[in-house]
């Protein structure tokens, strides 16, 4: 079967992300977040949409007890977004002679609304068909419906289509959902050319 999509997950795969910033810059401000997420589903509800903006940074906020403004918690929760290099921007959209592409991101509102605002919406238009994002579907990585919730909303068979993340773990669930995969080792570069005429070989077989 040959492969005709590539759906790309976002943060290190696409965009250069450095989690730990982040978890620097709350360690500044007085928090722990590693300590908050195994205490509190706050991260979770966020990706998934059951919370918004507003509710999560209060609740940062009140953990804080008030010792840093939301503008500063903002700012320390976009710490982790990084780059997006152009190079790697037009090797993507070079790829769309061959392969329709997609974009599968666990983000959230206020991490989408800054990486836009950083790099533009329109670049991410030019490179993808569609994006999905975890906050919008209601569920998130490795969950298997959010494969295939993408899958039926493209019209799109899992066996012409790669997915493609740094998470080994988010990897483990699109095979689930029958999709072929790539674990990026590192951000989207010339490799992924090779590893796609490695996987259309095999794909074959």
């Amino acid at each position: 079967m040959k492969i005709k999509n590539i759906i790309f997950d976002l943060g290190g795969v696409v965009l250069n992300l450095d989690q730990g910033k982040t978890l620097r810059a709350f360690k500044r401000l007085g928090l722990d977040l590693d300590e908050v997420n195994h205490e509190h589903p706050l991260f979770i509800d966020f990706e998934t949409g059951k919370i918004d903006e507003a509710y999560f940074l209060q609740s940062l906020f009140t953990l804080l007890k008030g010792n840093a403004s939301k503008e500063q918690i903002k700012t320390a929760w976009n710490a982790m977004l990084l780059e997006l290099p152009k190079p790697r921007v037009d090797y993507i959209v070079g790829l769309k002679k061959n392969y329709r592409l997609f974009m599968l991101s666990n983000t959230n509102s206020t991490h989408i609304e800054a990486v836009y605002a950083e790099h533009g919406h329109e670049v991410f238009k030019q490179m993808f068909d569609r994006q999905f994002l975890s906050f919008e579907m209601g569920t998130r990585k490795p969950m298997v419906n959010i494969y295939q919730q993408a899958l039926t909303e493209a019209s799109l068979k899992a066996s012409e289509t790669v997915f493609i993340d740094d998470s080994k773990l988010n990897v483990k669930g699109a095979q689930q959902a029958g999709l072929h995969t790539i674990w990026a080792q590192e951000p989207v570069d010339v490799w992924l050319t090779q590893a796609l005429k490695e996987l259309a070989v095999s794909a074959k077989n």
